[in-house]
């Protein structure tokens, strides 16, 4: 590197980075990694050579190549990774496991009688009405004989891939707790989401993309708005970096207006170089400003995405042929499947972790299907079937699968009993989710709710069990993931979470 290496000004970096996390009483989940292990080298060095805060100014002094992360990428934190990048498909609203993926042909033998209980639960907008049988037929399909619902035709092709948890549950049937709950592992707003956890434990494949990138659906966010993606009180600069796939280019201001020509090129890099070392000595002077360090990591990012970020999403660049499997060619399913293609090549490029929302908040184009589920299910279902099927036989043929993770997730389930006529309320008592890719057994079921998908019956998990399973994939140990605040150690996955060994491949060690 050109750069000069100041051991005195990077000692005195140190020492008030130190004092820092001394007063804040931080400890950070690297302190209970071996002293062999990769990070801790890392930190040893810094430390030694007087790092700390300066970790940006001393990137170009490893070895080129070996980008903010990469190091353990395949080695993991805690044991060995099998998956080094997760896209997450997250279904707003309450996707319905009765009508989607759990059959249940009791609420056929049911239809019409009064099961429900007497009164209204927490969260259910109505009374439960009578039970209702699925509008939908379903048959099974694949070598495993799965059973899915008419409204998902080209999942159905794929069904042999993912492992089902069919017995999930959360603890509140209202969307904003319950939204919180599926991302956070908690109900209440404050706590960073599974993502920002990703990129804090494990930083970037890249120095040219962000490690946390959210693709939410152009109609509008989803409840809780940013605070799905929020990095909580982790450093700020871990928070979901959100991309409008919908607009021409996807990020705004990347460049620089074309009236203003002389802010490019040498000018353009003079600028950064001023900013940046303006903004490391205004941060040296405030030591405990984390968004300060934030913003810094945050302009060496831009830096990079100008040179990285117009090929990533120029998706003009894939072949027709992938653009129609994804169905760009249709307007149903032309704006997920844009985004379930934007996730592969960002993954591809380096990014961590990418979620695709579908479904705004409210009351129309999600999945918080009240009004009628044979009318309102199958338009949000179809935008987003061709799209989920096409990812995955994508990163199947591709070859990702072998360190890439594909998750299908909702924050809780329907009714089995009618809200009005033909709607079904909210559930938090049972609801599916699958996963697919690097690790996981093809194929697999774990779980299973009552006859009338109401309540889990056997191999209850929950949204803790779901991330303590994925981190375990990547190499983390749930438990050993921690930051302290407030004198707390906080975690993902709270006090709670098990890996659910029964989905993963050759039976891996649980935790």
């Amino acid at each position: 590197s050109s750069r000069r290496f100041n051991p005195d000004r990077l000692f005195n970096l140190h020492l008030e980075r130190r004092q820092m996390r001394q007063r804040l009483g931080q400890r950070l989940f690297i302190d209970h990694l071996p002293a062999t292990h990769p990070l801790n080298f890392r930190r040893n060095l810094l430390q030694h050579a007087g790092g700390g805060f300066g970790l940006l100014p001393l990137a170009h002094l490893f070895a080129a190549g070996d980008e903010a992360g990469s190091a353990d990428a395949s080695a993991g934190l805690h044991h060995p990774a099998r998956v080094k990048r997760v896209i997450q498909l997250f279904m707003n609203g309450g996707a319905s496991p009765m009508d989607t993926f759990d059959y249940k042909p009791e609420l056929e033998r049911q239809h019409g009688k009064s099961l429900g209980p007497k009164e209204k639960p927490e969260g259910f907008t109505a009374p439960a009405g009578a039970v209702m049988k699925s509008p939908f037929t379903f048959q099974q399909y694949g070598e495993t004989g799965r059973w899915v619902s008419s409204v998902f035709p080209h999942q159905a092709t794929v069904i042999d891939e993912p492992a089902f948890l069919m017995a999930m549950t959360t603890r509140t049937n209202v969307h904003g707790p319950a939204s919180y709950m599926m991302n956070t592992g908690f109900m209440l707003p404050g706590f960073p989401c599974f993502g920002a956890w990703v990129s804090y434990a494990l930083g970037s494949l890249s120095q040219n993309l962000p490690a946390f990138v959210v693709l939410p659906d152009p109609r509008g966010l989803p409840y809780n708005q940013k605070g799905n993606f929020s990095a909580g009180f982790l450093p700020s600069r871990h928070q979901g970096t959100l991309v409008d796939a919908s607009r021409n280019p996807p990020i705004a201001d990347l460049e620089a207006d074309p009236v203003y020509g002389f802010a490019r090129g040498e000018a353009d890099a003079a600028t950064q170089r001023l900013l940046r070392d303006i903004n490391q000595e205004h941060a040296r002077q405030r030591p405990g400003e984390t968004l300060l360090e934030s913003r810094i990591a945050a302009a060496e990012l831009a830096a990079g995405m100008q040179l990285a970020a117009p090929e990533a999403f120029d998706i003009a660049r894939e072949s027709a042929q992938t653009q129609s499997a994804y169905g760009l060619d249709q307007p149903e399913t032309a704006d997920f499947g844009r985004r379930c293609l934007l996730a592969r090549r960002l993954i591809e490029r380096g990014t961590r972790f990418v979620q695709v929302w579908s479904g705004p908040q409210g009351a129309a184009n999600n999945w918080d299907n009240h009004g009628s589920i044979q009318n309102e299910l199958p338009p949000i279902a179809r935008s987003i079937d061709q799209p989920t099927a096409a990812l995955l036989s994508d990163l199947r043929q591709r070859g990702l699968f072998e360190d890439t993770l594909l998750v299908w997730s909702t924050e809780f389930g329907r009714t089995p009993f009618a809200q009005g006529s033909v709607g079904r309320d909210h559930n938090r008592g049972t609801f599916v989710t699958w996963l697919a890719g690097a690790g996981i057994q093809r194929g697999a079921t774990h779980g299973l709710s009552d006859e009338l998908g109401y309540q889990t019956a056997e191999g209850r998990t929950t949204c803790h069990d779901l991330y303590a399973t994925i981190l375990h994939l990547m190499g983390i140990d749930h438990k050993r993931l921690t930051f302290r605040t407030s004198g707390i150690d906080r975690r993902l996955t709270d006090v709670h979470g098990r890996v659910v060994s029964q989905i993963l491949a050759h039976k891996q060690h649980s935790g």
